[in-house]
């Protein structure tokens, strides 16, 4: 039979974590990294294939292809505190590129999908330490 102390402890370091960090978790602990968010459904195929890059380099992201609109679908991004968010729309679909977002407004402008991977990488392996 399990004793039930391990369970209370992880509920506690849980319930630190969150009020240490607010919600707001490293990169690299965070379920969803990047939100790609299309801004009609003619952009959701480049939203996936987008989608299917961001997972051959490792980096967990979801596409918001709901019919709603980009201010609401960035609004909600942000109150669940992801820390990149992806825009999609036409100038990017025909420059091959993405619109990056970082959580709390920062605009990082329009790169290509490796230099944004490399981005995360980087971030990653500046809070994680080398063993």
């Amino acid at each position: 039979m399990i004793h039930r102390a391990p369970f209370g402890s992880m509920e506690r370091f849980i319930a630190i974590l969150l009020e240490h960090t607010g919600g707001n978790f490293p990169l690299w602990l965070m379920p969803i990294q990047v939100s790609i968010l299309t801004l009609s459904e003619k952009y959701e195929k480049y939203g996936e294939k987008v989608l299917n890059l961001l997972e051959n380099h490792e980096i967990r992201a979801l596409v918001d292809n709901r019919s709603e609109t980009i201010g609401k679908k960035i609004r909600e991004a942000e109150m669940n505190k992801t820390p990149y968010m992806i825009i999609i729309g036409e100038n990017e679909e025909q420059e091959n590129m993405i619109s990056v977002r970082q959580h709390g407004g920062e605009d990082l402008g329009t790169i290509s999908v490796e230099v944004f991977s490399e981005i995360v990488k980087t971030e990653i392996n500046k809070t994680l330490k080398q063993f």
